[in-house]
């Protein structure tokens, strides 16, 4: 490979990923490309997306055609310096070869392992080196580890990973341990416990940040570092009209505003996305475990548990990360963590910062797992 030419390839969101469709370039051919620059929109089963560039350079060669379906790690463009001929190039477009991501995981490791927990079987993803300091992560009310489809493979460059399926949610068994956030909290230890990790950095996204920061209260050495995304516990308003809305939806129709909540741009909820949270919502036991879930969590129309408030006293690094335009939990929360946290707050972003600002989310919570020590 000539070192002055830089691939741009197809990204794999999520551990299920396989191929993605070029919706447009955003770039012309001649372009200066800076990093974090979106160049070309694509479109997957699950969301669309910017492909982002990881690296700076001159745009010199589109090879994918706006509705091409291509596989994950394929040639979308080539950025090469003003110096390198066409030749150089065709022959690099040539030679490209795209590499075997069949078997989803690494080396062929299966996407997903299951563990039963307390009698209760658990899905769950890990990826990564060996060795360390895991990363973990944990979604938010009716979510999955698929929540975090643009955040895995990124943060696992260069820590150990792991996400599940909290219970009652994703694939994990339609049943919960209990439905306060200290059952929850705890019942994310013994998992941890389960599958041979002592200690973890822990980053939660909405209720699943409130359960790291009840694990972090209860169960201090175990937390490593705390990443609070767009999360509960930091302050008592949350919009119940979504809360209510998403548990009684049993339609895309009905579904579907509801959803569109979640992003400052609504244009992100797919089909795929509204029939992947239908069926989840549709297996036996889901309903009741949610109502039984948001009465014990916000019975009274606002957080019954607030861990976040109570992160002053305990020693462990903290980032807090939210989007302006959140419609479900303020983003004033945010002034509630403590002065030695880190804060960040993404004007163009809403609840789904994780997804919204992927690569800048990334960046924060690989700066931070890497200086917070293990």
């Amino acid at each position: 490979m000539t070192a002055a030419i830089t691939p741009i390839i197809m990204p794999k969101w999520g551990l299920e990923m396989r191929e993605g469709t070029i919706s447009a370039w955003l770039v012309e051919e001649g372009a200066d490309i800076s990093v974090g620059m979106p160049i070309i929109d694509v479109e997957t089963d699950k969301i669309s997306n910017a492909v982002e560039a990881p690296d700076p350079g001159l745009l010199r060669r589109k090879v994918a055609r706006e509705g091409e379906t291509l596989p994950v790690k394929a040639l979308l463009g080539v950025m090469a310096d003003r110096a390198v001929s066409d030749a150089e190039i065709d022959a690099f477009i040539q030679a490209y070869e795209v590499p075997d991501v069949e078997g989803g995981g690494e080396e062929g490791a299966p996407a997903y392992q299951v563990v039963t927990v307390d009698g209760l079987r658990v899905r769950y993803a890990r990826r990564g080196p060996e060795g360390g300091v895991p990363v973990v992560f944990l979604h938010g009310f009716g979510g999955d580890l698929n929540n975090w489809l643009f955040n895995l493979d990124a943060v696992a460059e260069g820590s150990p990973v792991i996400a599940l399926d909290l219970p009652g949610h994703g694939e994990s068994e339609a049943r919960l341990p209990g439905a306060k956030l200290a059952d929850l909290a705890a019942f994310v230890g013994r998992f941890l416990d389960a599958i041979g990790v002592k200690r973890a950095h822990f980053v939660g996204h909405s209720m699943g940040g409130a359960i790291a920061a009840k694990l972090a209260g209860t169960d201090a050495p175990r937390v490593a570092s705390l990443t609070l995304v767009n999360s509960a516990g930091l302050g008592p308003e949350i919009n119940m009209a979504y809360i209510d809305g998403f548990v009684s939806a049993a339609s895309r129709r009905e579904l579907k505003p509801v959803v569109e909540l979640l992003f400052a741009d609504p244009g992100l909820v797919s089909r795929q996305l509204l029939d992947d949270l239908l069926r989840y919502k549709r297996l036996d036991g889901v309903t009741g475990l949610l109502q039984a879930l948001a009465a014990s969590l916000f019975g009274a129309g606002k957080q019954a548990d607030l861990p976040g408030r109570e992160l002053g006293s305990i020693d462990v690094p903290l980032l807090v990360v939210w989007g302006a335009k959140d419609q479900v939990i303020p983003a004033g929360h945010a002034k509630s963590a403590p002065s030695r946290a880190t804060v960040k707050v993404f004007d163009d972003a809403g609840h789904m910062a994780m997804m919204e600002k992927a690569n800048e989310v990334n960046a924060l919570i690989k700066r931070h797992v890497g200086g917070s020590g293990g």
